[in-house]
């Protein structure tokens, strides 16, 4: 059920060489969604003070608050309620599960995933919001370089077989996306979504699957494999586990949505067989729901 593992130098190497188109292929993607009225553009003035945080590079001068600074040797920056509200914070999974393509004609699970990050990036960028990458790497900001600095923090891949959110860098009262097939273990991310509540984020998971994961079209001899070569399973009857495995498969999805909905999340499933602009629309949407 897998393609042969590529080493992680040579593909992040063809990532690497990928990324510029990948990114324009977001920006046209992003094109092809009708914009509406999207984040507040007011200067925030007259709005609640939520914190004081220190400033990054990228932020204006104007945004310093010099008095908060004058007490150390750092600057910090006020930031109002509606800013942490317009914060959108991404998880895209690096795991090599994510390399699995079950076709030649269709894409990695990773690029779909990238691809869908870096679009719904641009859309939100233009819309005047702060967008980062969950961890400490890429913290959400505006402006058009944060983009490129999203679509070069997205070029690493992981080592690990399966991923699990990073709700590290989630901004309180802020929106998150998480991107990835779910299909490690549930555990880390009943406690993202979790910790994610505790801050009053709300947001939407995207579990990206390739068909072939969805239809298990194997018989006779098969062997099974990890992305990473960790797991294996030969067996001479692959048909036979397929009422098994959709069973299986199934009970993920019940489980993933009831997570979801216990967040006050969203929940999209999509095929890498599908057409990327449907996807967008919804998360989109979804977050637009959350405003």
């Amino acid at each position: 059920m897998t393609t042969p593992a590529v080493p992680l130098r040579a593909r992040a190497e063809a990532l690497g060489h990928a990324l510029p188109p990948l990114l324009a292929e977001a920006q046209h993607l992003a094109a092809t969604i009708i914009l509406g009225d999207h984040g507040r553009r007011q200067s925030g003035t007259g709005d609640a003070f939520w914190q004081f945080r220190q400033a990054a590079p990228g932020d204006s001068l104007r945004r310093i608050d010099w008095r908060r600074s004058a007490r150390g040797d750092v600057p910090f920056v006020r930031e109002t309620e509606w800013q942490a509200a317009q914060s959108v914070t991404l998880w895209v999974d690096p795991s090599r599960s994510m390399a699995f393509s079950g076709a030649r004609a269709r894409p990695p699970k990773s690029d779909r995933a990238r691809l869908l990050a870096l679009a719904l990036a641009v859309l939100l960028l233009r819309g005047g919001e702060r967008v980062g990458l969950s961890g400490d790497a890429v913290p959400p900001r505006s402006g058009r370089a944060q983009l490129d600095r999203i679509a070069a923090a997205l070029a690493e891949d992981g080592a690990a077989d399966y991923g699990a959110p990073v709700p590290e860098g989630l901004v309180a009262h802020g929106r998150a996306v998480f991107l990835s097939d779910f299909l490690g273990d549930l555990a880390p991310v009943e406690a993202a979504l979790a910790q994610a509540a505790d801050r009053g984020v709300a947001g939407a998971l995207v579990q990206v699957l390739d068909p072939a994961e969805e239809e298990f079209p194997f018989d006779g001899r098969t062997i099974f494999e990890s992305m990473g070569g960790t797991l294996r399973h030969e067996t001479l009857r692959a048909g036979e586990l397929r009422a098994r495995y959709l069973d299986r498969l199934a009970e993920r999805k019940a489980r993933l949505a009831a997570l979801a909905r216990a967040a006050g999340w969203h929940l999209q499933v999509h095929h890498t067989g599908q057409g990327a602009a449907s996807a967008l629309l919804w998360l989109y949407r979804a977050l637009e729901r959350r405003r």
